[in-house]
C-alpha cells in the first residue's frame, strides 16, 4: 500500500487515518502537504461534528520518514509545521488515539488535539536532538504549554521516549486504556462530543487556546443561535437537548 491519509465520516465523526505499515507510519512529504485540504473539506462538512486522527495497525506514527529528510530539512519540516497549525486550527473537538509510537511528528499530531487517548505501551517521544534538527518554535511552546517547560525540555533535550503512564502524568495524554479497549473509549467519548453544543466546544477552544479578541463574536454567535435557550429547555424538561448551531453554517 501506498502511504497514505485516509478518512472517513460515521455517525458524524470523521476519523482521519495514518497509512504507511513498512515504516511505522512514518508520514511523507506528501502525507505532510495532504493533511490541511483534508481538514479544510472536513472543517466545512456539516455533517461532522468531531475528528479523530489514528493510526493504522499498532503505531500512532513515528514521525516524519527520515527518508524525506535527506539534503535540506526545511521543505518537510515547514509541511509539518503546516499541517500541525491546521489541525490545531480545526474548529470541531479533535481527538488523538494512540497506539504503540507516537514520536517526533507524530506528537506533533496528537500535541495539536484537543484531547489525547493512549493505549497502555504507547510510547511518546520527541527526537530532533538525535538528527541535530531545530524542533519548531510553534510545536515548542505547544508542547511546553501541555506539558510545562520542564518536562518540555527533559523531552527535547535528551530525545528519550516516555511511557503512557509517564504522559498521563505529565498532561501530554488524557486518559490510558488497558489494551483492546481504547476503540471503545473513543466511540464513547466521541459520542458525548457530538451530543454537545458545537457553539459552546468552538468558543471554549478558542479562549483554551489564548485567543483574546473575540469575546465580542461569540457573545453575538451565542445570542443568535438560539442554543442557550434549548439547552435551558431541554434541562427542565428532561431529554436530550436539539443544538442548532454549527461551525460549518456560521462560516
Amino acid at each position: 500500500m501506498e502511504p497514505q491519509l485516509s478518512h472517513q465520516v460515521t455517525d458524524s465523526v470523521a476519523t482521519v487515518v495514518i497509512r504507511h505499515p513498512a515504516k511505522r507510519n512514518a508520514m511523507t512529504t506528501a502525507m505532510w502537504r495532504s493533511l490541511p485540504p483534508m481538514l479544510d473539506a472536513l472543517a466545512r462538512d456539516p455533517g461532522v461534528r468531531a475528528l479523530v486522527i489514528t493510526g493504522e495497525g499498532g503505531t500512532f506514527c513515528a514521525g516524519a520518514d527520515i527518508s524525506t529528510l535527506r539534503g535540506a530539512a526545511q521543505e518537510p519540516q515547514s509541511l509539518a509545521v503546516a499541517a500541525e497549525e491546521a489541525l490545531a486550527a480545526f474548529p470541531k473537538p479533535t481527538v488523538a488515539a494512540v497506539r504503540g509510537h507516537c514520536v517526533g511528528g507524530g506528537t506533533q499530531l496528537a500535541a495539536a488535539c484537543d484531547l489525547r487517548l493512549a493505549e497502555e505501551g504507547a510510547l511518546f517521544g520527541v527526537t530532533p536532538a538525535r538528527l541535530g534538527v531545530v524542533y519548531p518554535s510553534a510545536s515548542t511552546r505547544r508542547l511546553a504549554s501541555l506539558v510545562g517547560p520542564a518536562t518540555a525540555k527533559y523531552l527535547l533535550f535528551t530525545a528519550e521516549l516516555i511511557d503512557a503512564g509517564r504522559a498521563l502524568d505529565t498532561g501530554l495524554v488524557n486518559e490510558v486504556l488497558p489494551g483492546g479497549e481504547l476503540d471503545k473509549r473513543v466511540a464513547e467519548l466521541t459520542r458525548v462530543l457530538v451530543s454537545r453544543s458545537q457553539l459552546t466546544q468552538a468558543a471554549a477552544k478558542e479562549f483554551a487556546d489564548g485567543r483574546t479578541d473575540r469575546d465580542a463574536h461569540w457573545s453575538a454567535q451565542a445570542r443568535g443561535s438560539g442554543d442557550t435557550a434549548e439547552g435551558v429547555a431541554a434541562f427542565l424538561e428532561r431529554r436530550q437537548p436539539r443544538f442548532t448551531w454549527s461551525v460549518s453554517a456560521s462560516g
